[in-house]
C-alpha cells in the first residue's frame, strides 16, 4: 500500500520559516519524481516545487528564492523548506509522487498539511 505522509505544517508569522516533510512508503522511491503542491481556499491546486530522483529542481515563480525542495532517497522522504513566508502562502500543502519509470505517469498524493501565515 502506497502512503505519502506529510508533517510539519502549522501557524507562522509573516517573514517566518517552516519546514515540511513527506515520508513515502510502498514505492521504489528512486522511480518517482516528487513534488509539493498547495491549495488555498477557493483556489485550484497549484504546483509549488518538484524534484527528480537525481535532484534536479523546479519552482513556481511565486516561491523562487524563498522555498527549497530536497529529498533523501535513503529515508524515502522529500522536504520543503519555506523561508520569508507571506500571507499568500497560506494553503494546504500536498506531497505528490509521480512515477517516471515505465510504466510512467502513476500519481500518488498525501493527505495534506495546513500552513497558515498570519500575525
Amino acid at each position: 500500500q502506497v502512503q505519502l505522509v506529510e508533517s510539519g505544517g502549522g501557524l507562522v508569522q509573516p517573514g517566518g520559516s517552516l519546514g515540511l516533510s513527506c515520508a513515502a512508503s510502498g514505492i521504489i522511491f528512486n522511480n518517482y519524481a516528487m513534488g509539493w503542491y498547495r491549495q488555498a481556499p477557493g483556489k485550484q491546486r497549484e504546483l509549488v516545487a518538484t524534484i527528480t530522483s537525481a535532484g534536479s529542481t523546479d519552482y513556481a515563480d511565486s516561491v523562487k528564492g524563498r522555498f527549497t525542495i530536497s529529498r533523501d532517497n535513503v529515508k524515502k522522504t522529500v522536504y520543503l523548506q519555506m523561508n520569508s513566508l507571506k500571507r499568500e502562502d497560506t494553503a494546504v500543502y500536498f506531497c505528490n509522487a509521480k512515477r517516471v519509470i515505465v510504466p510512467a505517469g502513476r500519481l500518488y498524493w498525501g493527505q495534506g498539511t495546513q500552513v497558515t501565515v498570519s500575525s
